[in-house]
């Protein structure tokens, strides 16, 4: 069913529109829809950590705005964040039952951020790798009150709504979440242009396998996270220590005859690095650096999750908190 047919079911009282009607409200329904569609991407990626389970509901958002009655509609944009949390909750209790069973380390998919988000320290810690890994440990209810708090803003009457609680519920939740996520919450990272020296030489170690230059630039306490989904190669557990993490990547790279290509790029609004090795994508390693080391490494060689240089996104808008879109064009894909 397309956008046209879909709008001319739009009637509060469940009867027929007429076609010109129905026609001109589906197309007013779907310019509302994009002219949020990159907070709704950004609110969902924040809650889910997967691309592709943030288009699914951006789909089913989209799929049950264009039925919504417009004219009782106060605000769009509550609305549409509204109807895209409720779905996200519930996808959210779902992936959290399958990452119970999850081979190895799960690290969210990589998410391909522009060089100004990296700039902006505040806007690329609400996407970074370590904070999305820390939203894990809250419950889907208290994730969702959170990031609509915290990330974007949104008042406690509006978050009730959304996550089906009472304001003073939301209010306590709230509080108890932001609790929870500064006990576990890393330390703030440098800059892309602070850190651009550091990551130079970590790329340059890691061109040459250089055991030495890498313990030059890691932290003491760096901790190693790699995602291979159970299809590839992976630690099934965090590597934590300069030496042990420098030996895991150096011996990962062991094999003197392999082609090994490493690009510099920008995920999550982290610097990091995409390896390719005899010419094919193997994997992204996203660096949190504090200061002039590596304090954490997030290497994603899960090939379900794709290559982020395939992930588009638009230019960093003006307001924060709509950061990121995948796609353009029709809002189902």
């Amino acid at each position: 069913m397309d956008t046209r047919e879909l709008g001319a079911q739009r009637r509060a009282d469940g009867r027929p529109a007429d076609p010109a009607g129905g026609e001109h409200a589906a197309v007013e329904a779907t310019e509302t829809f994009l002219a949020h569609r990159k907070l709704l991407f950004t609110v969902a990626y924040e809650l889910l950590g997967s691309v592709a389970d943030v288009d699914d509901i951006l789909q089913e958002t989209w799929l049950r705005w264009i039925t919504v009655d417009a004219a009782v509609v106060d605000e769009p944009r509550a609305y549409l964040v509204q109807i895209a949390t409720r779905q996200a909750i519930n996808r959210l209790r779902s992936l959290k039952r399958r990452r119970e069973t999850y081979v190895g380390s799960w690290l969210p998919e990589p998410l391909l951020t522009t060089p100004d988000v990296a700039a902006d320290v505040e806007l690329a810690e609400s996407v970074s790798m370590a904070l999305l890994l820390v939203l894990e440990t809250l419950t889907p209810t208290e994730r969702a009150v959170f990031v609509l708090r915290e990330a974007f803003g949104f008042g406690y009457d509006e978050i009730a709504v959304a996550v089906d609680k009472t304001p003073a519920a939301v209010h306590q939740i709230a509080h108890r979440a932001r609790r929870h996520v500064e006990a576990r919450r890393p330390r703030r990272a440098v800059t892309a242009s602070q850190a651009e020296a550091t990551v130079v030489a970590f790329r340059r170690a890691l061109e040459t396998r250089d055991l030495h230059g890498l313990l030059a630039v890691l932290a003491p306490d760096v901790v190693a996270t790699s995602d291979g989904g159970g299809i590839k190669q992976a630690t099934p557990r965090p590597v934590i220590g300069a030496d042990r993490v420098a030996r895991f990547i150096v011996g990962g790279l062991a094999k003197s005859d392999i082609a090994l290509t490493v690009e510099p790029t920008t995920v999550n609004g982290s610097p990091a690095l995409a390896l390719h090795v005899d010419g094919v994508f193997d994997g992204v390693m996203a660096l949190h650096v504090e200061n002039t080391r590596i304090a954490a490494v997030y290497f994603v060689r899960n090939p379900q999750k794709p290559d982020p240089h395939r992930i588009r996104n638009a230019a960093h808008p003006a307001v924060k908190p709509e950061l990121v879109e995948r796609a353009s064009g029709d809002p189902r894909h």
